[in-house]
């Protein structure tokens, strides 16, 4: 069966916005099927996490979860459930008030990317997130949307989905 990649994107941002389309690319240069459920007809974050999991998904070795902002928790806290072989998020919403799931990672790989000038989000909360849960994190001179460093967060994810043999 072949792998998929499930990105689950931000609060305000859609399905297919420049960062998922980028990095979905680079998934299906590597032969891996590629989905990104809409979500925008909710801005609770647990309504997305449901969302998710009423998506037909293969568990465990044969997904891998990725999100960015209030996806990245949708996809940490689906994580809990899905058990996929990797957890890809790019400045989750983790450790802040109104989201209340439990996101500890349950993912053979956790990689964390986040911008050392996000005001959303701030750096030093997913630092204490990433260091709890053991997770590789990379901080990179950027803001919330991330979206300066997407050629970056392609050979990252491309060296994330090697890493665990996605």
């Amino acid at each position: 069966m072949t792998t998929t990649v499930c990105f689950a994107h931000g609060k305000e941002s859609g399905p297919w916005g420049r960062k998922i389309t980028a990095l979905a690319e680079v998934a299906r240069a590597r032969g891996l099927q590629v989905m990104s459920p809409d979500y925008s007809f909710t801005m609770d974050p647990d309504e997305r996490v449901t969302h998710l999991l009423q998506q037909s998904l293969p568990e465990g070795q044969n997904l891998v979860l990725a999100g960015s902002s209030m996806g990245g928790y949708v996809s940490a806290v689906a994580s809990g459930r899905l058990r996929p072989r990797g957890l890809f998020l790019l400045a989750p919403a983790v450790d802040i008030p109104g989201y209340a799931g439990d996101t500890t990672p349950a993912a053979g790989l956790t990689e964390v990317v986040h911008g050392w000038h996000d005001v959303i989000i701030p750096p030093l909360t997913v630092v204490g997130w990433a260091q709890r849960h053991r997770a590789r994190l990379h901080l990179v001179d950027s803001e919330h949307t991330l979206t300066d460093h997407v050629p970056w967060l392609c050979l990252a994810f491309d060296a994330f989905l090697q890493e665990i043999g996605a």
